[in-house]
């Protein structure tokens, strides 16, 4: 098992914008390839400004399979060329985790 942790940092003030704009573009046709989210959230307390969404996969071709599906999804760059032009995240980071031994 694997995780996909991706944070993304906005401009002040603008995360409410881009999950509203990810509720209304992104989230169907990611659900659509992804399946449901482990977790999406945003930062109260930290590093402000950032929200992360973790996503398992049960392999590392297994997460290559379902996003190369998702990229090739014409949904999906609707949500993306909104985002561009929205033009409310300044920063991304991504990791995949290996889950431990004894998670399931």
């Amino acid at each position: 098992m694997i995780y996909d942790v991706r944070t993304y940092t906005c401009k002040p003030g603008t995360v409410p914008a881009q999950l509203k704009l990810y509720e209304e573009f992104g989230m169907a046709p990611q659900k659509k390839h992804l399946g449901e989210p482990v977790m999406y959230g945003w930062s109260e307390v930290g590093e402000l400004n950032t929200y992360t969404h973790v996503w398992r996969y049960d392999s590392h071709a297994d997460r290559e399979t379902k996003r190369a599906a998702m990229q090739a999804d014409p949904d999906w760059h609707i949500f993306l060329a909104k985002s561009r032009e929205a033009g409310h995240i300044t920063d991304q980071r991504n990791q995949v985790m290996v889950a431990a031994p004894w998670m399931k």
